[in-house]
């Protein structure tokens, strides 16, 4: 992860400034650490799904993030959220299927609970962003 933080530029937060995007990078390199040791199977197929649905939810913020027009930045925040779901059902499926040890699972889920609501209060502050009248 990153060392050191840049400061904001102006009044706009950079993308890494953002703790629902750092939050999202920190499950996404747990969840890969704990996939590369699984065996080459598990490691093919439920590996693989998990790591994407991790990865997809930093990845859609950042692309929010990007987005010039309101409807698209709230749009991938939703895309976001999917994934953060679907990666919430493969860390229970590995779980469940004996891949994820307990203690794992427990943090990996703390870390989902962490960031389901502040994904959620990003989203809401977007929204809130667009009923704002020009100043």
């Amino acid at each position: 992860m990153w060392t050191t933080r840049r400061p904001a530029v102006g009044k706009y937060e950079e993308l890494e400034d953002l703790e629902v995007y750092r939050l999202a990078v920190r499950l996404a390199d747990r969840v890969w650490e704990i996939v590369v040791k699984w065996p080459p199977f598990a490691r093919d197929t439920i590996g693989r799904q998990l790591v994407r649905a991790a990865d997809s939810i930093g990845a859609n913020i950042a692309e929010a993030y990007g987005r010039f027009h309101y409807g698209e930045r709230v749009q991938h925040l939703y895309y976001s959220r999917g994934s953060l779901y679907e990666t919430r059902h493969w860390i229970h499926r590995s779980h469940t299927r004996g891949l994820i040890s307990r203690p794992d699972h427990i943090d990996l889920f703390n870390q989902l609970n962490i960031l389901g609501p502040k994904l959620n209060a990003y989203i809401a502050s977007k929204k809130r962003q667009r009923n704002r009248p020009p100043k």
